[in-house]
């Protein structure tokens, strides 16, 4: 039985007030230019997206989020925006949940065992958790520092504790092109039991349905729509 509901979400990576894509996430290889997130999000909004994935790149490089850069997408766009980058405190999450935020990931906070039924309790389903994954293990810190937990262990804590739905990235694909890694997101959904939105890789309409197949809530459209090898509208399709 295909998910309901399915979701295609076209990703707003912002870099020093620039829309960018990164290879493996990497800060110094920019693959893409992509201009204003503002006007980002106005046309993503206008050819018929639902959601917004906002990531929200010097936040995770630095730790804190940017002043202004969810209210600003917000305000644009006038849709539902899933926002990550930096969120590694309840205060954090609060403020971007104040600015209009429909959703905030947490990564690098979510290892704290004690932060989850918090955030939990607090957040319920405006919390995600995101798991990025290299090599079996959680990348954290903006993907800079591989931890010590696997993401299996990361997804079963995450059922344990509520959490409603998770982001899973392969971070060896993200703006690779090289397709989504299955047997990760297989991995996370038998381990979780929860939603899951996929990220890394995604380089076609196939890979969409493909996710989508997998039982998978919805992926994240990234440097495959950035460098037109789909539209939006043909993603958009694809949904329900």
């Amino acid at each position: 039985m295909l998910p309901h509901n399915f979701t295609v979400l076209p990703a707003i990576d912002v870099l020093d007030g620039r829309v960018v894509r990164l290879a493996q996430g990497i800060r110094s290889q920019v693959t893409v230019e992509g201009g204003d997130p503002v006007a980002a999000a106005e046309r993503f909004a206008a050819e018929g997206a639902e959601w917004l994935h906002l990531v929200d790149l010097n936040g995770a490089f630095g730790g804190s989020p940017t002043p202004g850069l969810v209210r600003d997408v917000v305000d644009a766009s006038a849709i539902p925006v899933q926002v990550g980058g930096g969120y590694r405190t309840i205060a954090a999450i609060e403020e971007a949940l104040a600015a209009g935020a429909g959703r905030v990931l947490v990564g690098s906070a979510a290892l704290d065992p004690g932060f989850l039924p918090d955030a939990v309790r607090r957040f319920g389903e405006q919390l995600v958790v995101a798991i990025d994954a290299r090599s079996g293990n959680v990348a954290v810190e903006g993907w800079t520092v591989e931890s010590e937990l696997s993401a299996s262990e990361l997804a079963a804590r995450c059922r344990d504790a509520g959490v409603a739905r998770l982001l899973v990235t392969s971070t060896s694909r993200d703006g690779s092109l090289a397709g989504p890694d299955l047997d990760l997101l297989t991995e996370m959904l038998e381990t979780s039991r929860l939603p899951v939105l996929a990220a890394g890789g995604v380089a076609s309409l196939d890979d969409l349905r493909t996710v989508r197949d997998l039982g998978c809530e919805g992926a994240i459209a990234g440097s495959a729509l950035w460098r037109g090898r789909f539209t939006l509208a043909e993603a958009v399709s694809l949904q329900g």
